[in-house]
């Protein structure tokens, strides 16, 4: 399984490999919705934004990550950031995570499309045997949209990590692990389709 960077499009989404030339748009989806003060979750602020973007580059030289940002295709608009990580080669497991969006496309369609092509990526073309998803216990909006997409609970990584969020205070975060494994994803997928055709972005 090597995993190389790629652009990946459907309709409304287009994931693109990540580039510090995005790094405008990025600041700008980032603002939308202040994300950054969630403490719940890792969204960088837009003054740290290019020291993200060689973080995740970083990671995707040693081969770690294959980092991505999002496009909202009919706005021709940066959208926000995405990732295959924690790729694991010898047993053909990663997990799409660090993943944020701009308010406007949120509660929409959009997570959705992107899933999918990054699903069948995955399964398709690199016959990965499972896909994790992780998030804090407390992300009530991130587990909903993963459960959406049609991935099982696998457990609750309790103490997981230290949260170092200023809001957060050192709190101890607990981690829900989800995942789809191959068996599953032709439902799956014929599951997230239907979803697609019921909703408009």
């Amino acid at each position: 399984m090597q995993l190389s960077p790629i652009t990946l499009t459907g309709q409304h989404v287009r994931l693109e490999p990540l580039a510090m030339a995005h790094l405008t748009g990025l600041q700008e989806a980032v603002r939308d919705g202040e994300l950054w003060k969630l403490w719940y979750t890792t969204v960088p602020h837009p003054n740290d934004m290019a020291t993200e973007i060689e973080r995740r580059l970083n990671l995707q030289s040693l081969g770690q990550m294959l980092p991505f940002t999002v496009i909202d295709v009919q706005r021709e608009q940066v959208a926000g950031m995405t990732t295959y990580m924690n790729i694991d080669r010898a047993n053909r497991r990663l997990e799409i995570g660090s993943t944020w969006y701009r308010q406007n496309v949120q509660r929409t369609a959009f997570n959705t499309e992107a899933k999918r092509l990054l699903l069948s990526h995955a399964f398709e073309a690199h016959k990965c045997i499972a896909v994790e998803f992780r998030t804090h216990v407390f992300n009530q909006q991130s587990r909903r949209a993963i459960e959406r997409l049609g991935a099982r609970l696998d457990g609750v990584l309790r103490q997981h990590q230290i949260n170092t969020h200023p809001l957060a205070q050192q709190t101890l975060r607990d981690t829900c692990v989800y995942s789809i494994i191959d068996t599953e994803w032709p439902n799956v997928e014929l599951h997230l389709g239907h979803q697609l055709s019921r909703h408009r972005l």
